[in-house]
């Protein structure tokens, strides 16, 4: 709850400085509050931005009053400083949390989307999409994972938690068949459209809860997996998921996570049928504690 001054974020490469200080800059010329966030009150809240390795750029603004008037002059403004911006997006937040995937994205300016590659895939990243925010790494990530799932073309794939189908879409020259299953609808609607727009087709995407999903009648209607790919956010996987792969029984299963802790918990269970063969560790999020690990599990004989 209390305001830093930062002039330049090392982390960040450009134009993200750049445009976080345009909008105090802005803001400051044209009296614009700033949001508090004990008494949740002011205008100007958090700014997304994200970059590709395209050179693409997206802005996403979120203010804390509806004022119309308001938000066209500072994105007005914005724009005027920073002309290569891509596409930009404005939600209005009057939450008292900063969730915005069940609010109401505005296409204010510019494509709707950015693009960005992994590998050949070309993917359409939209204002609500998950996408790894290193994409070099994310490449390492990817290349481990299919190290680790030793695909030779003739393998049924299933990829939870698929997210708009990065790791699926990466691996599915690779297989026969890859069905993805992720909460997030929009995200699901990004795997599609990626999935056509690369010309794949020998994927399917299903949005939903991975534990309503994934069911017998599911892997009857699908065929069972040979492999699975499983990268749950940081809660790592609900006990109904570990159940069903434990009933499953795919000879392989790649575990990618987010959280080591919640990772050696579900581990722990899929041990039961599951021998743990190797665990990859890759620094995605260089100069901060945080790191994503991927995990071989074969399945005893």
């Amino acid at each position: 709850d209390k305001i830093l001054n930062i002039n330049k974020c090392h982390l960040q490469p450009e134009p993200s400085n750049t445009l976080r200080n345009s909008f105090k800059e802005i803001a400051l010329e044209q009296g614009l509050t700033f949001y508090d966030v004990r008494k949740n009150i002011g205008f100007l809240r958090n700014m997304i931005v994200r970059t590709s390795t395209t050179g693409e750029v997206m802005l996403v603004l979120s203010v804390g009053e509806d004022d119309q008037e308001k938000i066209d002059n500072l994105l007005n403004a914005v724009l005027e400083k920073n002309p290569f911006l891509t596409c930009v997006y404005f939600t209005v937040n009057k939450k008292v949390n900063d969730s915005w995937f069940d609010l109401e994205m505005t296409h204010f300016f510019g494509k709707k989307t950015i693009e960005e590659f992994l590998g050949n895939v070309k993917f359409e990243i939209g204002p609500k999409s998950f996408f790894q925010t290193n994409t070099k790494q994310a490449i390492r990530l990817f290349d481990v994972v299919k190290e680790f799932a030793e695909l030779s073309g003739k393998e049924n794939l299933y990829d939870l938690y698929t997210g708009l189908g990065s790791i699926g879409l990466y691996l599915a020259e690779n297989c026969k068949q890859v069905v993805g299953i992720e909460e997030i609808n929009a995200a699901i609607e990004d795997a599609k459209a990626n999935s056509d727009r690369n010309n794949i087709n020998n994927s399917v995407f299903y949005a939903g809860d991975v534990k309503d999903i994934l069911t017998n009648s599911f892997s009857e209607k699908h065929g069972k997996p040979d492999v699975v790919i499983t990268d749950p956010p940081r809660a790592g996987m609900h006990p109904k998921v570990v159940e069903m792969l434990l009933q499953l029984e795919a000879p392989r299963i790649v575990y990618v996570s987010c959280k080591p802790s919640t990772q050696a918990r579900d581990l722990n269970l899929l041990q039961e049928k599951y021998n743990i063969k190797k665990v990859q560790a890759v620094d995605m999020f260089p100069q901060t504690p945080h790191i994503e690990t991927v995990a071989l599990l074969e399945l005893r004989k």
